[in-house]
């Protein structure tokens, strides 16, 4: 009866870290893209450099406050942490950038690929294998993206080589997120905090030497209070993103975290199509789209109603996420 208890609540945890993932990677986008494009914010770097700035200020004040715990900086850190800080850094960027120079829904399809490369990189990073049913869901996915894709009228050659560097990063990142959050003295909360402490500062070198910085400093947007509100709200929803992949990884595969995120893109893609009016609509176009969402359900179907054993990665009990948004977050990404 316990076994079955542990069992029930190891399915619990993994469909809430997901449903709690998605929703925040779909709000998240919605706010950056009306920042990047209704608002005409010139800085998708400065913006990045906002939310890791927020994720620094509430990880600092939650632990000088005894609400959380993860180990002090010394000099062993950075080599706990790497290469996270540069996924991060890459993450952030390029995914902003997609964001801005494309539609949502081509923004939603090219993002797909992340699923296949998280996949190449688990297997062979964390010697993971998949079952058969599950390696054909995601190259529907994959096949589906092909699909949606080749009709995209408003092609971006920048848009998309944004987009496909995101890819990349973003499947490296919950790789290698998934094999750090067991390191001793590290846990969630120093993968959160680290990370975005060590990149900020040549972050905003480079804003700064590229001239980015000057132009968001200077952005007329400023006087606007709706416009500060939306963009501290992005801040602190990029915090709650990073935490939130975070959990997700934590009771899930990085794969699944994946997933997870293609499966949230239904409701950005179709909301995409009667928002923004810079979706151009085709038949090709949407039987991709319902191809790639098809075969992220099905992916989900078989793994949150397969076998769950619980795992244990070894990690303190203070490590461990909580649910609890007040514990440590208001709670990234």
């Amino acid at each position: 009866m316990k076994l079955n208890d542990e069992v029930k609540r190891a399915r619990l945890m993994k469909l809430v870290s997901a449903v709690f993932y998605a929703f925040c990677s779909f709000f998240i986008i919605v706010v950056n893209k009306s920042i990047l494009t209704e608002y005409k914010f010139p800085s998708f770097m400065f913006l990045g450099i906002g939310q890791m700035t927020a994720t620094i200020i509430i990880l600092y004040v939650a632990k000088m406050n005894k609400a959380i715990h993860f180990q002090d900086f010394d000099k062993s850190i950075p080599g706990k942490i790497f290469p996270l800080p540069l996924l991060y850094m890459g993450n952030h960027v390029t995914g902003l950038g997609g964001t801005k120079k494309l539609s949502l829904p081509m923004f939603t399809v090219l993002r797909k690929f992340t699923i296949l490369l998280t996949m190449i990189m688990e297997s062979r990073i964390m010697r993971k294998s998949f079952a058969p049913s599950l390696v054909c869901s995601v190259l529907a996915i994959v096949m589906g993206a092909l699909v949606a894709a080749s009709s995209d009228l408003s092609f971006n050659a920048e848009g998309y080589t944004f987009v496909l560097l995101n890819d990349v990063f973003t499947a490296a990142n919950g790789v290698y997120t998934k094999k750090k959050l067991g390191m001793e003295g590290l846990g969630t909360y120093g993968v959160l905090f680290y990370n975005a402490f060590i990149i900020i500062i040549p972050t905003v070198l480079a804003s700064a030497y590229t001239g980015d910085l000057h132009t968001a400093l200077t952005f007329e947007g400023w006087m606007s209070l709706m416009f500060i509100f939306h963009f501290l709200l992005s801040c602190v929803m990029g915090f709650i993103l990073m935490y939130s992949i975070i959990l997700c990884s934590y009771y899930n595969t990085a794969l699944t975290t994946t997933v997870v995120g293609a499966i949230k893109n239904v409701a950005v893609t179709y909301f995409g199509m009667f928002i923004g009016g810079d979706y151009i609509f085709s038949w090709t176009n949407f039987i991709g789209l319902n191809i790639c969402m098809s075969a992220a359900l099905i992916y989900s179907y078989i793994t949150f109603h397969s076998s769950v054993v619980s795992e244990s990665n070894g990690k303190p009990a203070e490590d461990k996420p909580s649910i609890h948004v007040t514990e440590s977050h208001p709670e990234k990404t």
